[in-house]
């Protein structure tokens, strides 16, 4: 089972009226701060398992 277009979108509408146009910016760079961070640690680890 997957997810196609029409839930994406459908989920994406969702989103943008919960938190409204202004947030959304702002939950992105939170979101893609936590990638950034998780990503990290996850390469950290790697390194350490290495060495």
């Amino acid at each position: 089972m997957s997810i196609g277009w029409t839930e994406i979108l459908l989920i994406l509408f969702i989103i943008l009226i919960l938190f409204g146009a202004r947030k959304l910016p702002e939950i992105g760079k939170s979101l893609g701060r936590g990638i950034r961070e998780f990503r990290k640690a996850l390469h950290h680890e790697e390194e350490d398992k290495t060495d």
